[in-house]
């Protein structure tokens, strides 16, 4: 919902970041796995009981995030590295959540299988609908230049950095807002699949 509006504020530092980093040799794909590894090592400080420590490596991870298209963009994108971004965007979507279920699976477990299945339903109807836009040739950069079609909905990468954000500073608070986020999503997916129903009616 938010990530076409603050595109505008964000995208100019993280290109001059991107740009430098990009004339020092760094590559794109490399700034995607090191903002993996972040994620990663946030998800396993939460299930370690550390979710404060993880908000640095989780916040990390989200900047190499928005790094590393400014980096291809400033050299040479690839396919691949679209590609790349995507597939690891997906597991640290998913390994964050996972986190908090390992914190603690016995009252955290249901909420935590709910949230994730409404992670999946989200990520089919966004992949599914980026599939059909290549298809039908349609562009769009309204949320910055981007491999795939990105399209809109009530949550996206900055609602879900910001839950994720809010469950480490209030863990204790995590089924509650896992079955309202959860709840959001599977509402987001189901307005991607309406969209869909209109603009790719045969």
């Amino acid at each position: 919902m938010f990530d076409a509006k603050i595109r505008p504020r964000i995208d100019p530092p993280l290109n001059a970041l991107g740009r430098g980093l990009a004339a020092r040799g760094v590559s794109a794909n490399q700034v995607t796995l090191v903002g993996l590894a972040l994620g990663l090592l946030a998800a396993l400080l939460i299930a370690q009981g550390a979710p404060g420590l993880a908000l640095l490596p989780l916040l990390l991870s989200r900047l190499a995030d928005g790094v590393d298209g400014a980096v291809a963009r400033a050299g040479r994108p690839s396919d691949f590295g679209g590609y790349l971004d995507i597939v690891c965007d997906f597991v640290f979507y998913g390994a964050v959540p996972l986190g908090f279920v390992a914190l603690a699976p016995a009252t955290h477990g249901l909420a935590g299988a709910f949230l994730l299945c409404s992670f999946y339903a989200n990520g089919a109807s966004f992949l599914g609908y980026a599939v059909l836009a290549e298809k039908r040739q349609m562009k769009t950069d309204a949320r910055g230049v981007k491999t795939l079609y990105f399209t809109g909905g009530l949550l996206e990468g900055a609602e879900t950095i910001g839950f994720f954000v809010l469950l480490c500073l209030w863990p204790a608070g995590f089924v509650p807002l896992a079955y309202v986020f959860g709840t959001l999503c599977f509402v987001t997916a189901l307005s991607r699949v309406l969209l869909a129903a209109r603009v790719f009616a045969d």
